[in-house]
């Protein structure tokens, strides 16, 4: 599909079927991540796949979230890249929302900062890593409908504001 077709159909899904989703295709996703552009071409970026069901248990995500096959934890490294990392992480983590929209996928893009000393603990993330942001994603168990977005007429300004 074409990218504007693309960005589209990503939807934050909040409904997940329990199938399991392949090996093989959370790696095709977690391959968009791994291409994204980055400061420096430092790449500060380190995503944990958690599948193990008692794990997620501990996650302390929310419910709904919780029941997804699958849960990406996206971190950024400070001491790689100490005044971008995040910024890095978080182009990255577009980039894998919207492989796994492409591949039939549902995600929905959790902010994790301020929440993050649970998941460190539980994964046994490194403390010069932060936890920037979570994603739930398996096969949408719903249909969402488009949220009306502003015109671009809102948005842009040209030459001034």
């Amino acid at each position: 599909m074409d990218f504007l077709t693309l960005v589209r159909k990503r939807k934050s899904i909040r409904k997940y079927k329990r199938d399991p989703i392949s090996r093989e295709k959370v790696l095709d996703v977690l391959e968009a991540a791994r291409l994204a552009p980055s400061a420096g071409n430092r790449q500060p970026w380190h995503f944990v796949v958690v599948t193990d069901r008692d794990t997620i248990s501990k996650l302390g995500l929310s419910a709904w979230a919780s029941e997804a096959p699958v849960i990406v934890v996206g971190c950024g490294d400070a001491t790689a890249s100490p005044n971008w990392y995040s910024n890095d992480l978080m182009i990255a983590f577009e980039h894998l929302v919207l492989a796994a929209t492409e591949a039939g996928l549902g995600t929905c893009w959790l902010g994790q900062i301020g929440r993050d000393q649970k998941i460190k603990e539980v994964l046994g993330i490194p403390e010069h890593v932060k936890v920037i942001a979570a994603t739930p994603m398996g096969y949408p168990d719903e249909e969402r409908p488009a949220r009306e977005r502003k015109t671009i007429q809102e948005i842009v300004h040209w030459e001034k504001f």
